[in-house]
């Protein structure tokens, strides 16, 4: 499936969203067929001496924000149509878990042909797989990964279990322990003495007394505290947090703001070519004068950039001599400068 540089928004600037509806009309996938056709002559001409595939990655990374990733400063991702950069690590979200998903490795040797690759969230992780995090080396135990939707960082554990007794009568218990009870747990929320009574009867089990209170199932939309009160129930077990569980709040100019990393060059010229091939698989013979003009405008731009007369912004490709790779109809092969010597003047 091809993979986008641009987004719908990026049209925005030219033509209306109701004339890109008419030119798509409802199928997207149109869309898509004419960015690839403007991304391969836009690569074309730039492929033998820019960075273009790199310039183009930064647009193709992309994805929408996503409260399970840990976003490190100057991420970014689309939230609401709009592009974010992080100004400070986001706090992504972390779920408990009865079983473990990685084991740390002290010892690595990789003489048994399983290589170590660099962790990332946006990948998919099966058991065996091998990583590198945080100056450690993690063995994957379980499945996880951004497809599973359950993204598990090596080291970093959420949740803490905490070990449970069952209820029993006459025991005195003190605020905030936490009992077993028919299947369920309770935590004592207070120590009110009942109105009418001398002190609180500890024959009155968690389920029939106001002193304890059910302690409820995890829930990954609801807002944890970081405190050793929290308590969640998971799959039959109890936990607490051991780091801040929850997803932090984006705010726009305290964590995030507005920044597009995209090549600006890069996104006009794809979008009037795009428009153009999109015209162009719609009515070949009726081509309005406005998207022939924008076609020849990003060819000549393209051309230009191809021959260095212009500087599209795009890092050069460097040769194995650490310099940028010269232009072979533009390269003399000589060490001094003699025009009576140049071969090209021949």
């Amino acid at each position: 499936m091809y993979q986008r540089f641009l987004n719908n928004e990026d049209y925005l600037s030219i033509i209306t969203e109701e004339a890109l509806g008419q030119l798509t009309r409802g199928r997207e996938q149109r869309l898509f067929q004419a960015e690839e056709a403007a991304e391969a002559s836009i690569v074309e001409y730039l492929v033998d001496n820019y960075e273009i595939e790199k310039a183009l990655w930064v647009g193709k990374s992309l994805m929408e924000y996503n409260p399970q990733i840990t976003y490190p400063v100057h991420a970014h991702f689309y939230r609401d149509g709009n592009i974010y950069e992080a100004l400070r690590s986001i706090n992504g979200l972390h779920a408990p878990s009865i079983v473990k998903y990685w084991k740390e490795i002290d010892n690595y040797d990789d003489r048994n042909g399983n290589e170590a690759q660099p962790y990332s969230q946006l990948l998919n992780w099966q058991p065996g797989d091998i990583v590198t995090f945080a100056n450690g080396y993690f063995e994957c135990l379980e499945p996880n990964g951004l497809d599973f939707h359950d993204i598990r960082i090596p080291g970093v554990e959420g949740w803490t279990e905490v070990e449970v007794y069952n209820w029993e009568p006459n025991l005195p218990y003190n605020l905030w322990n936490v009992v077993s009870y028919e299947g369920k747990f309770y935590a004592l929320i207070n120590t009110d003495i009942p109105e009418g009574e001398e002190e609180i009867d500890l024959t009155v089990n968690p389920f029939d007394s106001d002193n304890w209170g059910l302690v409820g199932t995890y829930d990954p939309e609801y807002d944890y505290e970081f405190k050793d009160t929290e308590y969640v129930e998971f799959e039959g077990k109890l936990f607490i947090p051991s780091l801040k569980p929850t997803a932090d709040e984006l705010k726009e100019g305290y964590n995030v703001r507005l920044h597009d990393p995209r090549n600006s060059n890069i996104k006009k010229h794809m979008v009037q070519l795009a428009l153009y091939e999109l015209h162009k698989l719609i009515s070949p013979n009726n081509m309005s004068s406005v998207r022939i003009t924008d076609y020849e405008t990003s060819i000549t731009w393209l051309r230009d950039a191809n021959r260095m007369k212009i500087n599209p912004q795009i890092p050069r490709k460097i040769d194995t001599d650490n310099k940028p790779v010269a232009e072979y109809a533009i390269a003399t092969f000589m060490r001094d400068y003699d025009p009576n010597q140049n071969p090209w003047q021949i």
